[in-house]
């Protein structure tokens, strides 16, 4: 019976990797404040204290996770967040803050670039610290609106990362740029993106070259078969 006990108690103090991990991230200051919930890497939730609504960015072909007193959970929580804040202002006046420059700023296309073709340019931020930044987009050198960005949502190493996204339809020669602005960068940091043509912009190409090729191959094919046939010739 004691080895028994023994071996029940090994098998419940065995312990599993977790199959998920879920996020909660709340942060302010004296204008604004970010409040956001995430569930193995991907947003959840967040409150969105200028519509003063709790959005759930799930797309529609799932069951939303969605909680009717999100919206007052947020706010609550964001008076606390600035009480604390001011208390921590006092304790620690001159304590110079911490700012990291983002690590990298990365801007593509969402899908394949087709001209003509609705399709979404992604300007990816990491790596910086303290969140959030701030990300406008150009157009030929003339800034554009329409924009969207998702919440700070935060690293393993503590700095954060941010996505905003704008949609355009491809034209060749078109040139879009992010300027992301951060407290860490004494002037903007600007990733360029210029629309280029891609292998289906011209489906004539393909087929062309294939006939081509094609073409090439049975005109070799047919001398050298007329070559055997003079050298059969030759021989007989």
């Amino acid at each position: 019976m004691k080895e028994l006990l023994l071996f029940l108690s090994c098998v419940l103090c065995v312990s599993a990797d977790a199959l998920h991990s879920d996020i909660h991230f709340g942060g302010c200051s004296d204008s604004d404040g970010e409040e956001m919930y995430g569930l193995d890497a991907e947003e959840v939730g967040y409150a969105d204290f200028n519509k003063q609504e709790f959005i759930c960015p799930q797309p529609p072909f799932i069951d939303p996770i969605t909680n009717p007193r999100g919206y007052e959970i947020s706010v609550a929580n964001l008076q606390i967040c600035r009480d604390n804040m001011k208390n921590a202002g006092k304790g620690m006046k001159d304590y110079p803050p911490e700012q990291d420059v983002p690590s990298a700023v990365m801007i593509y296309a969402r899908d394949e670039v087709e001209f003509g073709e609705n399709n979404t340019l992604i300007c990816h931020v990491t790596g910086f610290y303290p969140a959030p930044v701030n990300v406008s987009w150009t157009k030929n050198g003339q800034k554009v609106t329409g924009s969207t960005i998702n919440v700070p949502y935060p690293n393993k190493d503590g700095t954060f990362r941010q996505t905003s996204r704008l949609d355009f339809t491809p034209q060749l020669g078109d040139i879009y740029g992010c300027a992301v602005k951060h407290l860490s960068l004494t002037q903007p940091l600007t990733k360029i993106y210029e629309v280029q043509a891609s292998a289906r912009s011209d489906p004539g190409v393909g087929p062309s070259v294939f006939c081509g090729v094609g073409l090439t191959l049975g005109l070799l094919g047919v001398a050298a078969g007329t070559f055997f046939l003079v050298k059969g010739n030759e021989c007989s």
